[in-house]
């Protein structure tokens, strides 16, 4: 009978998977590190010092790591004899396997998550080595992982070395994954001189089960590697970095390739098609957590996917009519155009600003305000009380935005339910900007599902069922608004988004502010088939300094023309009346083709809106 621990391992590499594989980072430096000389044989340090390597592998599975590797890169007979320790190279071997196994077997007790162990191996660290001995080498070491649930061959610097271990893995460990990494030069090449796709080709001929690249020199040349692998393998891929090449710092050599940088690169690595991503020389497990945030946001993007794609859970309660559930739902289901404006919420305890404004927005006779929470990461009062205090004490209808980057299932489900119960009726389901970009970007982010995800959880609420299919006794009978971007680069992606956000549950649709209208006209035609409502966002410019700054740091598409006109402003005063008359010009040009408008007020400018709607209901 298989080890079921194996069954799953194997189950990493399957094809179709969307999931991401988080390992771990260095093992070498983290000892170094800790003060172990460079001179001594790391490998042997499985025996003589066990705590100290138990204790790295057990910070790389509290940091996330999925895959952890034994403490083996250089425990084969050809290396060990630089140390005079070849005829122990079985002995070193097992014991690096037990010390990773029983991390796995503790963290597995301690918090039934599941975690595999890599037997680590390494280049032979010559290259004159011919094919037999290479074979024999490798055959040795592999012969002693057994017990391992996959093997990662990894900073491999010549195809022989690759070869051989392949060869030798499947003699000796029948049946067990191998993952096979290179090394590059500065150019992307194999030190052989093999180029990454004719690397990637041989390895997939040859029967490795993923292939990659590892260490080189830092996270840049790496994801060059792996794309252009891409091109010659269907396998799946491995990227796993070090830290930059070290600097030599009072004797010690120190790696300056932040978390933050690293984590930056996993998010290019999966979308280059990477479904191994860790750590090599320099990294820690502050880089292996800090790219478990960014994986985190991405998995669950993808499996907010495939969850809107499941069959819808049965109930015996179907929610009111569209028309009944507020305001908003009935301008929405009546096809009559419906204005928004967009207050955000104070940085602080006081709120007058902002009641004052919803005030006069209500007067004029705005239909309803948009409570975004806590835009770009920004440390702000909860959406849900201003959206209280704003309905209680204005009148006025709100929209609360509402982002799965702070809150785990759990608290989604208490706050939906506490949304409704009060009367908040209107939810636009966002993914929520991470945490880096700002004001607090230590923060952590909790990403248990994306926007596609918490629309399909509210649609279960309006339904009756909570997180686990079980009754909560009535219908929320809430208004299901999302997102969309019709400028990003990836529109493909933003379209397949879409349309499973529909399918999830989505009743309308808010999009970004948007300046280039072709764009917008483009989008529209591309979601024609599971067309939903669509409410246009409109950001009227208060400069030609706010315009370069959302094209250059937003990305945000802006049309030369734009910059042109908010650039001829002689004053700031100018400025903004050009910005007004340039957003009443767009809200004329696509009010034909959505059901509403979304108009932001830049920097509290609420009158600004005004202006904008007063000429849309003029």
């Amino acid at each position: 009978m298989p080890d079921p621990q194996q069954t799953g391992a194997r189950q990493l590499f399957a094809t179709g998977s969307t999931a991401t594989v988080l390992c771990d980072g260095a093992m070498g430096s983290m000892l170094y590190g800790r003060g172990v000389f460079i001179n001594r044989c790391y490998d042997e340090l499985n025996v003589s010092q066990p705590d100290l390597v138990r204790a790295v592998h057990t910070e790389y599975l509290q940091a996330g790591a999925v895959v952890i590797e034994t403490n083996t890169f250089g425990a084969n007979r050809l290396r060990l004899a630089r140390y005079g320790l070849e005829e122990r190279t079985a002995e070193l071997n097992i014991a690096g396997v037990k010390l990773a196994r029983d991390c796995v077997r503790q963290m597995q007790e301690k918090h039934a998550s599941q975690a595999f162990v890599a037997g680590a191996i390494g280049s032979l660290g010559t290259r004159t080595v011919a094919p037999a001995e290479a074979y024999q080498t490798y055959a040795e070491q592999i012969r002693a992982l057994v017990g391992v649930d996959l093997l990662i061959a990894e900073t491999l610097t010549s195809m022989t070395e690759a070869q051989q271990a392949i060869l030798a893995a499947r003699a000796e460990l029948p049946g067990i994954p191998i993952v096979v990494m290179v090394t590059v030069d500065d150019a992307g090449n194999c030190l052989d001189g093999t180029t990454p796709e004719q690397a990637a080709a041989l390895l997939t001929q040859w029967g490795a089960d993923a292939v990659g690249c590892n260490c080189s020199e830092g996270p840049g040349i790496v994801l060059s590697v792996i794309e252009r692998m891409r091109t010659a393998t269907n396998l799946p891929l491995a990227a796993m970095p070090n830290a930059g090449m070290p600097k030599v710092v009072d004797g010690r050599s120190l790696y300056l390739t932040s978390p933050e940088y690293l984590a930056s690169f996993a998010k290019k690595f999966v979308k280059a098609g990477a479904t191994f991503v860790g750590g090599c020389c320099g990294t820690t497990p502050a880089h292996i957590r800090a790219v478990r945030g960014a994986l985190r946001a991405i998995d669950a993007q993808v499996t907010g996917v495939a969850q809107a794609a499941s069959e819808k859970r049965q109930s015996q309660i179907d929610p009111p009519p569209l028309a009944e559930r507020s305001k908003i739902g009935a301008l929405i289901a009546s096809n009559t155009f419906c204005t928004m404006v967009e207050i955000v919420p104070p940085k602080g305890f006081d709120t007058t600003k902002e009641i004052d404004g919803a005030i006069e927005l209500h007067k004029l006779g705005v239909d309803a305000i948009n409570i975004p929470d806590s835009p770009r990461a920004s440390a702000r009062m909860s959406a849900m009380t201003l959206c209280i205090q704003i309905q209680q004490r204005v009148g006025i209808e709100t929209v609360l935005h509402y982002t799965c980057r702070d809150r785990n299932l759990l608290s989604m489900q208490s706050d939906l339910l506490g949304a409704s119960s009060i009367g908040l009726k209107n939810i636009l389901c966002l993914t929520g900007d991470p945490p880096k970009m700002g004001t607090y970007p230590d923060a952590t982010a909790v990403f248990d599902v994306d926007a596609i995800g918490l629309v399909k959880i509210c649609r279960d609420l309006n339904h009756g069922l909570d997180i686990g299919g079980n009754s909560v006794g009535s219908s929320a009978g809430f208004t299901l608004s999302v997102a969309a971007n019709p400028g990003v680069p990836d529109i493909d992606n933003e379209v397949r988004r879409f349309e499973a956000k529909v399918e999830a549950g989505g009743e309308f649709g808010i999009t970004q502010p948007v300046f280039d209208l072709r764009l917008l006209e483009q989008f529209l035609d591309r979601i024609e088939a599971y067309r939903i409502p669509m409410v246009a966002g409109i950001w009227p410019l208060t400069s030609v300094k706010n315009a370069e700054f959302m094209r250059d740091q937003l990305k945000v598409s802006m049309p030369q023309q734009i910059l042109d006109r908010m650039g001829r402003c002689p004053t700031p005063e100018h400025a903004r009346a050009e910005g007004i008359l340039i957003a009443q010009e767009m809200l004329a040009e696509v009010r034909a083709r959505v059901q509403g408008v979304q108009v932001s007020a830049p920097f509290g400018k609420y009158k600004a809106a005004a202006q904008v709607l007063g000429f849309a209901r003029g």
